[in-house]
Parts: structure tokens; C-alpha cells; sequence
């Protein structure tokens, strides 16, 4: 009975630390382990049968089983309690850092019965301390004067100490934007260093050169076999370099400003420790970056003290932590010796609820309130309190529960752990002192500065704000801040951005109107920096605000003078090169009369040269819309990737090289007119979104699904026939309806050779002033020239041949060489019909051949369009239309 009773009561104990939520282990007098519960298993991959004995030492880190080993022989020498820390190997392989406390049992002759012991995880409090020491350092050399070079060297020292094999660098971006140098570099070879100084940046040139151009991090796991180190790899491996991590340093604008690069001299891959490193290290540089370049930066005093997660320690007597434990109504049954010790008070004393008894009066109600609503919730809960210690001192601690349910899902037991925080506490206190420190330093710089709650809340403000708005720091935490210092129409059109931007984490700037205590206006960027937690959560928004009115009002200056020179321009100009009487002229003119008051869409035709462009802008000027924008378009001279882009704009991201939001000409021209000219030449996809602009009056930006209506009158121009592109399912039909609402056909100059000697005279004029010479008359021969030529070329071909001869004319008689004017040989019309059944059998037989050539594909790098330079659409047209049979080209599979 009593050896199963014995059985029992270990498996009891060996589920009670199963469920303690640590790795918990034991070893024998001799030092060798036997026993390791279920999370330490779990945790190194190791089965008890491997761990046993010393087989536990596998699961070190080979340069810290030496220093280990000498410590755990020490302490089974001397039997004292001892604490060192190492890293343990996780079961994929990865090292962790953990503190190991191990304490003995002893009989009652003294006499060590076990050794028990207690891994705890402090990677991240490693980790997190080598990042909160390298900013403090950062911040106080920033605070004291430093320079940036002996700052960004602190940095990487500090950074290097955490390993041996480390090698950090930070490189940064030189004025023509294009190369970097190296800026700090402790531990990397002098070698090395002089052979990447300059480095020129490129998507493919090694680490830093490639994450600077991509703007993005750059893992390199290993130099050996990575192609962006293709240039480089030799001369890497020759100093040692085997693995490159790089994170490009980002200004606020978005600007390149350098890089932060950890080299190691074996291959390695990073795990969200590492990154966390590299974003923190990235921040630090940052900061002290822009604090050197442009003075506004601010500069973070210290990180909020990491991590409220305690020790919980879910064990027997031995483990080195205050446990207790009760029934699931919170009824105590057991407390360890290390609440005994601290306490003073007995298991008897405590039962049940008497442990109420060590609570601070002040802290009792809370703490029971809070018991009882977990009780009653069945979830795990956690609050903070003072405990008295046997000599009546009060320190703080975490109060920590959780239940240990059985299969079927019912509380068998809560565990609970008590964790001493009045260190903590201290902390905490200090970093308030450390914040009135930061507001000090605050103070003492000469920009306005002000501190928002994450929601936006203003509460604090430096003294340059309070002295500017002459405002009380009580006025700035008041709900009404924001409409006594900001112009009114500013909060207003700014408060949804606004809104937006700080329920996201990115930094982020805009322009407002901020009241002074003389009762005037003036212009500030303001610029909002969030400070995150290590959740990556808002703690604080740091905004600074920069005068610009200055730069503002030299902005509305020459804004104004722009117009006024434009307006000045479209006077001087209006109809300047609209020169003739022609009665050809005069009807196309009557029909601009007629039109330009009316919102329709015009179509212009005419040969090249002929002028499209001008009655454009008459139209345009004679219309309701002449006081608003007059945007042209050249359709064929935007490349088809770019053209969306150009006419409908694109959001920030939209594709690569889209750094920021652009308005596409069509919202440029919005309320005024868009004038389209060679309209003919637009890609079939384009002319899908202009019928869906001239249908609906709306368009969407590339890399956006959002419609924006826009008010805009459509003027287009084509020297082409539109009607022949639409038989060759080259120019969408549906699309030349609504184009060809209104036509005006532009006469040629040979049909209007009355209008000759008034253009000739106007020309002369125009460019005699120009160059500075003044004609007394005109060559006759040149004027029946000119009226004899047929003048293929229009008025732009008649108007470069006048300049011409203004120039090099040397006299007072203008007149022309009659070279320079060759009469065409005649044209006579042929069988038309012929002539276009020969064109369409040679295009056929071509297209045929390139079919053939790709084995029936279309489309593609070895496609036919591709081997014809035409764009897939169009081929896909012309196979239809000829009824080319494209399967039969197929290659057999």
C-alpha cells in the first residue's frame, strides 16, 4: 500500500511540474541529471533517456560548455546557490540564452540530497538590452556634441559585443545619390573597407549596393553562392566574409541615407531575433543620421522597460520562485519555502484565504477582486501588488494564476506565481525622471515640439511651442488644443488624413496654419514621429513643426506671377499663328465660333502641320472653360508603358520606380480642357479606359480600384484615318463614335495658297524681330515659289523655311534658295484595290513567317509580336482579319 501510495504521489508530483510553465530539472549529488520536465523536453528535442546523466551537455553551445562545466563543478563543490547564463540548443537547432538557477536539497545532517534547477529564456532580454544600450549611448553622444562618425562607431561597437563573429558597418549615401561609403566599420578589414570605398549602389551589387537600390532589406545567407555578390564574392571570401545582412536606412522622406550591414565569417540565416536586431540597429542610425543632417530629428530617451512577462514559475518547493497552489473555488493548499521564507508565515497561517494577511491593506481589495473574477472567468489572470516581507517591508510583485485543466477540460488546481517587480517599479520611476530629462533636452532645442497620446491627444509641449502660441502646457492638454492654435480650415481639411495616419505606425508630415500670441497665421510642416513598443505598438507620437511661411509666401508670389505671365502669354498669343483669309480658313473658324460654347467633344483632322493644336487652343479659349487649364497630350510620343500612367496618374507603390501618388493629366485638366493629339496612336487598352472617361466622366489612378469623377472637355487630333484603323481592328469603333461628335476637317496649305504671301509676311516679321533684322521687301521669285510649291509639310514646313532664310539672309531683300524647294514629281492614282491586295498578301505572307518561326506562339519573348515589333492585340487583330490559321504552326508534342 504504501509503495503504491509513493508511486502515486511522484506521479502526482511529476504532472505538478510538467505543468510548471519553465524548463525545471534535477540532478543528483554527483551532478549527473535525472530527471527533466516535459517543457525542457520539449524544448531541446532530447528524450529522458538521451538527456540523462550528461547527455544534457549536447544541448550547449559549444563556447559555453567549457565556462559552464567549470561553473557546475564549483557548485557541487562549495553546495551554494548559484546562477550563470549559456545558450541551449532549441530542438531545430537554433541557441537561445537562458539563466540557469540551480540550489540543493539537503538531508537534516546537511547532506546534499538533490540538486534542482530552473532554465529561464533571456534572448530577447539580451537581444533588447544590447539595442537599449546601443540607443542610450547613441542619444547621450547625440545629447553631448558628438560627431556623427564617432556615434555611428559607438553604434557598431556596441552591437559587435554581443558575439565574436560579428561584424558590423554602416555605410552612408554620398550627395550624387549613387554610391556609399563606409562610415564605422570596427571589426572589418582594413582591406576590406578600402576596396568597397566608393561603392557604387545597383540591384545587384552585393548587399548594401543592392538593398540602397531596391530600398528594401537584403538577407545573404551566403556570399559564396549568392549571385548579387557575383562582382564581389573573391575578394569577400578572401577576407573571411561568408554571410551579409543589410538594411537600408530610410529617411522620413523616404530618402536613401545609407545602410547598416552584419557581416559573419560562416554561412548563417537570419531568425526574428536577428531582425528584430537589424530594425533596431536601423532605427538607432537613423536617428542619428537625420539628427546630424537636418537638426529636427528628436531624440529618444530611453525604451519603455521591456517585457512585463515575469518568471512564471509553476513548480514544487524547490524551484527558485514564490508558488502556491489551490482547489478551483481559490481555496489555498499549498505555498513553497521561498513564499515561507519571504513571508515568515507557515503553511497553517496561510490556508485557504489567510494568506489575505500579507497583502498591503491599500492593495486588498483590488487584488481580491481581481482573484475572484478570474475564478469565475476560468482564465488565466495577472495583477500587481504589494507583499509584506517578514521584517514588515513591502515589495512589489506580479501576481500570476493559471489553471490546470484535466481531458475532459475542468479546473483541476490553479498554479500560481508571485514575482518580485519592486525593481521594476524603481525602473519605471527612473524613466519618468529620464522622460522629465528628455523634456529638458526638449526644451533646450530650438524647434517646437509637442507630444501626443497614440489617438492624438496633445500632453506636452516644449517651451519654443508654448512661447510661440503663448499657451499654458493646461491650454495644450485640453480637448480644444487643436481649434485654438490651427486655422480652422486647416483642421477641417486635414482631419480624416490625420485621423488616418495616426491609426497607423509610419511616420508621416503635412502643412497646417498655427496661431501666434500676436494674433497671426503662419505656415509650419509638421512633421509626426511615432515611438513604438516592442509589440510595435504607438506609445508616443513626437510631432515637430518647422516655419515654412516664408518659403509659402515666396510660393504664392511666384504662383501668381506664373499665372499672370501665362495669361499674359495666351493674350499675346491668342490666334497669333491662325494667320489668313482663305475661305477655307474662315469655315473652320466658323465652326470653332459655333462649338467652343458647347461641351462636346471635337474631332480635328487634317495632314501634318496643317495647325490641329491652335484651333485646339481657340476652341479651347473661346469656350466657358478658357480661364481654367489647357492640358496637351502627345499621344505618340508617350512610351505604351508609360501612357496610363501619364494620362490617368498612378498611386504611391503602383509599380516600381511609383515613390509617391501623381495626378495623371486627365485630374490636371480637371474643369478646364484635355486636347489628345495623335490620338490614333493610343494602345488598344487605353483606349478601353478613354471610352470609359468620355462614357462615364470618371477615371481610376493605376495601382487603384477607386473611380475619381473628373469634369474635363476632350478635344482629340489625328492626321491618320481613324476609319481605316477601325477596319484594320486597330482603333476601337465605339471609341471613334464619341470622339467624332463634332469634326473639323483642317485644310491643307496647298488647298489655302491665298493665305501664302499673309503667312510669308507674318513669318518674316515674327522671326526678323527675333534675330534682330529688319526686310525692306520680298523677293518676287521667292513668292511665286512659294505659291508654286506644294508644301507637303503645311504651315510648319513653310514656317521652318522662312526662319531658315531669316538667318541666313545677309541683305535687305528676303528671299530663299530655290533648292531648297524641289516641285514633287506628280502623283497619279492607281488601281487602289490592287495595290491593297498586294499590301495584304506580302503582311500576310510575313506574319505567316514569323508564326512559323515561333511554332504558332504569339505572344512571349520568342513570340510573333514580338519578332514583328508589333504589340499582341494588334497581331491578334491582324491573324483574325487575314484568317490566318495560327494552330496549324504548332510544334507536335
Amino acid at each position: 500500500m504504501a509503495s503504491a501510495r509513493q508511486s502515486t504521489e511522484q506521479a502526482r508530483q511529476g504532472q505538478d511540474v510538467d505543468a510548471i510553465p519553465t524548463l525545471a530539472w534535477s540532478a543528483r549529488p554527483d551532478g549527473s541529471a535525472e530527471f527533466f520536465n516535459r517543457r525542457w523536453l520539449n524544448y531541446t528535442g532530447l528524450s529522458a533517456e538521451e538527456a540523462s546523466d550528461w547527455g544534457w551537455t549536447a544541448a550547449l553551445h559549444t563556447e559555453d560548455h567549457d565556462r559552464f562545466m567549470d561553473f557546475w563543478r564549483r557548485l557541487l563543490d562549495s553546495g551554494e546557490v548559484g546562477e550563470v547564463e549559456a545558450r541551449l540548443r532549441r530542438y531545430d537547432g537554433d541557441y537561445r540564452w537562458f539563466l540557469f538557477h540551480v540550489e540543493a536539497v539537503r538531508d537534516n545532517h546537511g547532506g546534499i540530497l538533490k540538486w534542482y534547477g530552473a532554465n529561464t529564456n533571456i534572448e530577447d532580454r539580451k537581444r533588447a538590452e544590447a539595442v537599449l544600450a546601443a540607443e542610450k549611448r547613441t542619444l547621450e553622444m547625440i545629447a553631448s556634441g558628438a560627431s556623427l562618425a564617432d556615434i555611428l562607431q559607438g553604434l557598431c561597437e556596441t552591437i559587435d559585443a554581443q558575439a565574436s563573429n560579428i561584424k558590423t558597418a554602416v555605410m552612408l549615401m554620398d550627395a550624387d545619390g549613387i554610391h556609399l561609403r563606409p562610415a564605422a566599420a570596427p571589426r572589418l578589414p582594413k582591406g576590406w573597407v578600402e576596396a568597397i570605398t566608393p561603392l557604387k549602389i545597383g540591384p545587384c551589387v552585393g548587399s548594401c549596393g543592392t538593398a540602397a537600390t531596391l530600398k528594401q532589406r537584403v538577407i545573404v545567407a551566403d556570399i559564396a553562392t549568392d549571385p548579387l555578390w557575383a562582382d564581389y564574392r573573391d575578394l569577400a571570401l578572401s577576407y573571411g566574409l561568408r554571410a551579409a545582412w543589410s538594411q537600408p536606412l530610410i529617411s522620413k522622406k523616404q530618402e536613401v541615407l545609407g545602410t547598416f550591414c552584419l557581416y559573419y565569417d560562416a554561412p548563417r540565416s537570419a531568425n526574428e531575433t536577428d531582425l528584430r536586431l537589424i530594425e533596431g540597429a536601423d532605427h538607432i542610425a537613423v536617428i542619428a543620421i537625420e539628427g546630424e543632417r537636418s537638426q529636427e530629428a528628436l531624440r529618444s530617451a530611453f525604451e519603455e522597460i521591456s517585457n512585463s512577462e515575469a518568471r512564471l514559475r509553476k513548480i514544487i518547493d524547490t524551484i527558485p520562485t514564490q508558488v502556491w497552489c489551490t482547489l478551483p473555488d481559490g481555496t489555498g493548499i499549498f505555498w513553497n519555502r521561498r513564499w515561507d521564507e519571504y513571508t515568515g508565515l507557515s503553511l497553517e497561517m496561510v490556508r485557504g484565504w489567510g494568506w489575505q494577511n500579507a497583502i498591503h491593506p491599500e492593495d486588498l481589495q483590488h487584488i481580491t477582486a481581481k482573484w475572484l473574477g478570474d475564478l469565475a472567468a476560468g482564465q488565466p489572470g495577472e495583477v500587481e501588488g504589494r507583499l509584506r516581507r517578514f521584517d514588515g517591508v513591502y515589495r512589489w510583485f506580479l501576481f500570476r494564476a493559471e489553471p490546470l485543466r484535466d481531458e475532459s477540460g475542468n479546473i483541476v488546481n490553479w498554479y500560481g506565481t508571485n514575482t518580485d517587480i519592486d525593481d521594476l517599479k524603481r525602473a519605471e520611476a527612473k524613466l519618468r525622471k529620464d522622460e522629465e530629462e528628455l523634456r529638458r533636452m526638449t526644451d533646450a532645442i530650438p524647434q517646437a515640439i509637442i507630444v501626443l497620446n497614440p489617438d492624438g491627444k496633445a500632453i506636452y509641449a516644449n517651451r519654443v511651442a508654448l512661447e510661440y502660441s503663448g499657451l499654458s502646457l493646461h491650454d495644450v492638454q485640453a480637448e480644444d488644443f487643436p481649434y485654438r492654435v490651427f486655422h480652422p480650415d486647416d483642421v477641417q481639411r486635414l482631419r480624416e488624413e490625420r485621423y488616418k495616419a495616426l491609426s497607423d505606425t509610419a511616420p508621416f508630415e503635412n502643412e497646417q496654419r498655427a496661431l501666434g500670441k500676436d494674433g497671426k497665421y503662419r505656415w509650419f510642416l509638421i512633421r509626426y514621429n511615432p515611438l513604438l513598443d516592442e509589440s510595435g505598438k504607438v506609445i508616443r507620437w513626437y510631432a515637430t513643426g518647422t516655419d515654412i511661411d516664408n518659403r509659402k509666401r515666396t510660393e504664392d508670389r511666384l504662383r501668381n506671377e506664373t499665372v499672370s505671365l501665362r495669361e499674359q502669354i495666351d493674350r499675346d498669343s491668342m490666334f497669333e499663328d491662325i494667320v489668313g483669309r482663305s475661305e477655307a480658313l474662315r469655315k473652320v473658324l466658323r465652326q470653332v465660333d459655333k462649338v467652343a460654347h458647347s461641351d462636346s467633344t471635337v474631332l480635328i483632322l487634317g495632314e501634318t502641320g496643317t495647325g490641329k493644336e491652335l484651333i485646339a487652343r481657340a476652341i479651347h479659349k473661346r469656350s466657358n472653360r478658357g480661364e481654367r487649364a489647357f492640358i496637351a497630350v502627345n499621344c505618340a510620343a508617350i512610351p505604351a508603358s508609360l501612357i496610363a500612367s501619364e494620362l490617368f496618374g498612378h498611386e504611391k507603390g503602383a509599380f516600381t520606380g511609383a515613390t509617391q501618388r501623381r495626378l495623371g493629366r486627365f485630374e490636371s485638366a480637371n474643369g478646364g480642357t484635355i486636347f489628345l493629339d495623335e490620338v490614333g496612336d493610343l494602345p488598344p487598352e487605353i483606349q478601353i479606359a478613354l471610352l470609359r472617361v468620355l462614357q462615364e466622366r470618371e477615371i481610376e489612378r493605376v495601382g487603384s480600384n477607386r473611380p475619381i469623377p473628373v469634369d474635363v472637355r476632350v478635344l482629340a487630333a489625328t492626321h491618320r484615318d481613324l476609319s481605316a484603323l477601325v477596319a484594320e481592328g486597330e482603333f476601337r469603333q465605339d471609341l471613334l463614335y464619341r470622339l467624332n461628335v463634332v469634326p473639323i476637317e483642317m485644310p491643307s496649305l496647298h488647298d489655302r495658297a491665298a493665305d501664302i504671301p499673309l503667312l510669308v509676311e507674318y513669318f518674316i516679321d515674327r522671326f526678323g524681330k527675333k534675330a534682330g533684322k529688319k526686310f525692306r521687301t520680298i523677293d518676287r521669285r521667292t513668292l511665286k515659289l512659294f505659291q508654286a510649291y506644294g508644301w507637303p509639310g503645311n504651315v510648319r514646313e513653310l514656317q521652318n523655311v522662312i526662319e531658315r532664310a531669316v538667318i541666313l539672309s545677309e541683305g535687305d531683300i528676303f528671299c530663299v534658295d530655290e533648292t531648297w524647294l524641289k516641285p514633287q514629281a506628280p502623283q497619279f492614282a492607281g488601281p487602289r484595290a490592287a495595290l491593297n491586295s498586294a499590301l495584304q498578301r506580302q503582311e500576310k505572307e510575313m506574319i505567316e513567317a514569323a508564326l512559323a518561326e515561333s511554332a504558332g506562339r504569339v505572344s512571349g519573348i520568342d513570340g510573333a509580336a514580338t519578332k514583328l515589333g508589333l504589340p499582341r492585340p494588334t497581331l491578334d487583330a491582324k491573324i483574325k482579319r487575314l484568317g490566318i490559321n495560327k494552330n496549324r504552326f504548332k510544334a507536335d508534342v
